[in-house]
């Protein structure tokens, strides 16, 4: 970092970082974010600083390179807008090359870190004369920086802050964004309700204090691990299970946990098409990290379903579809191991369990759904609404919400539409045209909704073989003219080049599951479970193509 000015002010070395967190308190005011942490990043830190010592001076220019994610990150809002009262004019030279968001040039080819780091970079100078007038905000100049390491290197040699073309930004409230966004399409998009306000109970998936221990690939070893929590001693379970003494202490906390509090073995969503089997406590600082209960019961009390999404599409929404389903728990990075935690919005709420009852699935259930909007939704299609599903069309209940919901988040051209708002906060779903419409949609958002919890018959429709014998050990993965090899001799034949890169969040659930089974040997129920995921994906690209035919009545397209 360089600031110049006048000599910086001295701080007393006491408390120095206490100083600044205190400092960098401005960027975190009045956020109503439930996650903050970002904000205390090193380089943000340091920018404030440098920025204090110029407000005090009067002048001066500070100029910093520096991880990129506060130009467009959400919970940066407050940092920019802070930084755009103080500053005069500020100049935001993107070198793009975050490996994390998998960045590639305009032309498809790499896009490469200017150095060895999976952040991605950008050049910053907040300029600050004191000519400049009350309540007036910065002048942003931005410009973006994409392609091989070595053109970038090229590029910042031969060019200099004079030189370059900027591009004038004239950032807006709320986000007051540092890159150039798109939001032609603004007013149509608002017209839609919002997800999270749809459904009114919803969170993040869960967290557990410890995946390698809580979470397990069957049943009966979960059961074996929760049998042996209650029983043995915290040494003697770590040492059985080849534990570190650095994992002792959640080891203890794990223990007792399920000593004081009622654990089940559930099945948990761990990634698209993956069910694991977890133990599960509604506590915290135990077997679970962020339980998230208020969510997690509603799935575990009786039958239940829950959408699956994001409230910031982290990646080029196109080829990154960000919608889910499950009947069962979810954990938080369902769709991205580094990058946001998925939301889990359930169809339905059940009453609060006695400690004297059971409900189970003969519970009254309620949807979990705004009166205000599905108001609207009736209105808008002259239908009546109905908890639960009838077998008329002059009704529709929530799973027909839940599908049209679906079907439009499978939209790729929807997603590439509203790219920009997607990437800010949840995605805002158009309201019914017609009933004709609203039908089809449904129709192919529940075909979806079906394949993806391999409850299809379709996707008992094997397309791929396995036809050679061995140990069926998944080591080195391959692909090559249709071929999955596993290890070197077996291999699914038939697999689609569509169905093997795609994506649902950040995984390709075609290669992430058999990457999460490296060293295993697959079962014959693992080998037909991956055949119907290869079917499962290929099914979903043909029947995102069709939502788009229909999407143009709604102006998706």
């Amino acid at each position: 970092m360089c600031v110049i000015g006048n000599p910086p002010y001295s701080v007393s070395s006491n408390n120095k970082s206490a100083w600044i967190e205190k400092l960098t308190a401005d960027y975190k005011k009045d956020l109503n974010e439930r996650n903050i942490q970002p904000l205390s990043d090193d380089y943000i830190k340091f920018i404030r600083f440098g920025q204090h010592f110029i407000d005090k001076n009067g002048e001066g220019i500070l100029a910093y390179i520096s991880n990129n994610s506060f130009i467009d990150g959400i919970i940066h809002r407050q940092m920019r807008k802070h930084l755009l009262e103080s500053f005069d004019v500020i100049y935001v030279l993107d070198l793009h090359g975050n490996a994390q968001k998998k960045e590639v040039d305009l032309d498809g080819s790499a896009d490469q870190n200017v150095f060895d780091i999976m952040q991605g970079v950008s050049i910053n100078i907040f300029i600050k004369t004191g000519n400049k007038k009350k309540n007036e905000l910065a002048k942003v100049k931005h410009l973006d920086l994409r392609g091989k390491r070595i053109f970038k290197y090229d590029f910042l040699t031969e060019n200099s802050l004079k030189s370059l073309e900027w591009n004038d930004l004239q950032p807006n409230e709320p986000n007051f964004f540092f890159v150039k966004k798109d939001f032609d399409e603004s007013g149509m998009y608002e017209k839609g309700f919002k997800m999270d306000e749809l459904f009114g109970v919803n969170n993040t998936g869960l967290n557990t204090e410890f995946d390698e221990m809580v979470v397990q690939n069957d049943f009966k070893t979960a059961t074996n691990i929760l049998k042996e929590l209650k029983e043995l001693t915290p040494e003697d379970f770590k040492t059985l299970n080849g534990y570190s003494v650095s994992q002792l202490e959640k080891i203890r906390n794990a223990k007792n946990d399920v000593a004081k509090n009622k654990c089940n073995v559930e099945k948990i969503v761990f990634r698209p098409f993956d069910i694991r089997y977890c133990l599960y406590t509604g506590k915290s600082n135990g077997v679970m990290g962020r339980p998230r209960n208020e969510v997690m019961k509603q799935m575990i009390q009786g039958d239940n379903l829950a959408l699956i999404s994001m409230r910031q599409y982290a990646f080029d929404v196109p080829d990154y579809c960000y919608s889910f389903i499950s009947k069962n728990i979810v954990a938080s990075r369902l769709f991205i191991s580094n990058k946001g935690y998925c939301s889990i919005l359930p169809l339905y709420l059940y009453p609060e369990q006695k400690a004297q009852l059971n409900f189970g699935e003969n519970a009254e259930r309620t949807p979990n759904l705004n009166a205000e909007i599905i108001k609207q939704i009736t209105d808008g299609l002259g239908l009546s609404f109905t908890n639960e599903k009838e077998k008329n069309t002059s009704s529709f209940a929530p799973i027909d919400v839940l599908d049209y919901i679906y079907a439009v988040l499978h939209s790729p051209s929807y997603r590439e539409k509203y790219k920009e708002f997607l990437k800010i906060d949840f995605p805002r779903v158009p309201y019914p045209k017609d009933v004709s419409t609203f039908w089809q949609l449904v129709k192919l958002g529940g075909e979806i909704r079906q394949i993806h919890l391999l409850e299809s018959e379709v996707v008992e429709e094997y397309i791929t073989q396995y036809p050679e014998s061995g140990n069926d050990v998944v080591g080195k993965i391959k692909y090559a003219d249709e071929r999955v090899y596993i290890n070197e001799t077996q291999y699914f034949g038939n697999v689609p080049q569509t169905a093997w890169n795609f994506y649902i969040g950040g995984y390709q659930p075609a290669q992430k599951w058999l990457k999460d089974r490296k060293d295993r040997a697959l079962s014959f129920e693992d080998i037909l479970h991956y055949q119907k995921i290869i079917v499962a994906l290929t099914e979903t690209a043909r029947l995102m193509a069709e939502i788009d035919l229909v999407g143009v009545l709604l102006n998706l397209t």
